[in-house]
């Protein structure tokens, strides 16, 4: 018998590569986006999921508009809260493992050397508070979990850092980047390959699921470019001097203590995932 997988945000970045990458031979996936599933409803999340019965459930439903999470907090905090709330609730009611999808932003970015899963979160923002919100409901409501924190995700789909870099490329020969904010790049492809490994296992847990390495916004900006053959002048600047609404951490790089001492293999590095990325969309 095929296992059940039922995915939310399938039509996010991170949703729409499981959906691609999960052979259909080995599961049954039943994808699902804010239109067909409002998780922020608990009698629908009832009905959908008595009706599936999935054996899994990855989470990736999300509000991710860190700035607009400042201004919409209510939307931020019962999406990525109440609505978490309600998936895992009947998660462990039909004994279904469960997957979340978090964020480097649950950190106050104050650690230069970064943060492995052992550490304290200390969210900087309502984006990050609202995940990590998140989170303990996960903890406190199932028994089964895996809690994944990821970073500076991107890939073919949806919006991302890369794909805009690519885009003002084509439309701009200088651009300014923010180059105090550090962090760990993370190709979505990578991510779901180790969802995949975890999700077969009895290892749960909290999981910081990135690529290895960091780098600043400035850097990543310079090596998109770098391996696009795109000549684009691009001009360092502060967090302070860009004005974003939302205050970001300093150094949100991811510690992968958990995948070492559960035995899983390194990361591969941003670079790595970068050239994965170009190889796929054929730009390199």
């Amino acid at each position: 018998m095929k296992e059940r997988i039922m995915i939310t945000g399938a039509n996010g970045q991170l949703g729409k590569q499981i959906v691609e990458d999960f052979c259909s031979e080995l599961y049954e996936i039943y994808p699902f986006d804010k239109k067909s599933l409002n998780i922020t409803d608990m009698s629908q999340v009832e009905h959908v999921m008595k009706t599936i019965k999935p054996h899994i459930i990855i989470h990736c439903a999300a509000y991710t508009k860190v700035d607009q999470a400042e201004e919409e907090q209510d939307l931020a905090y019962v999406t990525n809260a109440i609505g978490t709330r309600n998936v895992t609730v009947m998660a462990q009611n039909l004994g279904a493992k469960l997957i979340y999808i978090s964020t480097d932003y649950v950190f106050s970015g104050s650690r230069i050397e970064g943060y492995h899963e052992l550490h304290i979160p200390e969210p900087v923002n309502v984006y990050g508070l609202s995940k990590y919100a998140g989170e303990e409901f996960v903890k406190s409501f199932h028994d089964q979990y895996f809690i994944i924190r990821t970073s500076w995700l991107y890939g073919k789909n949806g919006n991302n850092f890369v794909k805009t870099m690519l885009r003002i490329s084509e439309e701009k020969e200088h651009i300014a980047i923010v180059s105090d904010q550090i962090g760990s790049p993370t190709y979505v492809k990578d991510l779901v390959h180790v969802i995949k490994k975890l999700m077969n296992t009895s290892l749960y847990g909290i999981y910081h699921v990135s690529n290895s390495g960091s780098c600043s916004w400035y850097e990543f900006a310079k090596q998109i470019f770098s391996y696009a053959n795109k000549k684009v002048n691009v001009v360092p600047i502060s967090t302070e001097e860009f004005g974003a609404k939302a205050p970001r951490p300093k150094y949100s790089i991811l510690q992968h203590k958990m995948l070492k001492l559960n035995g899983f293999s390194q990361m591969p590095t941003w670079e790595e995932g970068l050239e994965g990325f170009f190889s796929e969309t054929k730009n390199h």
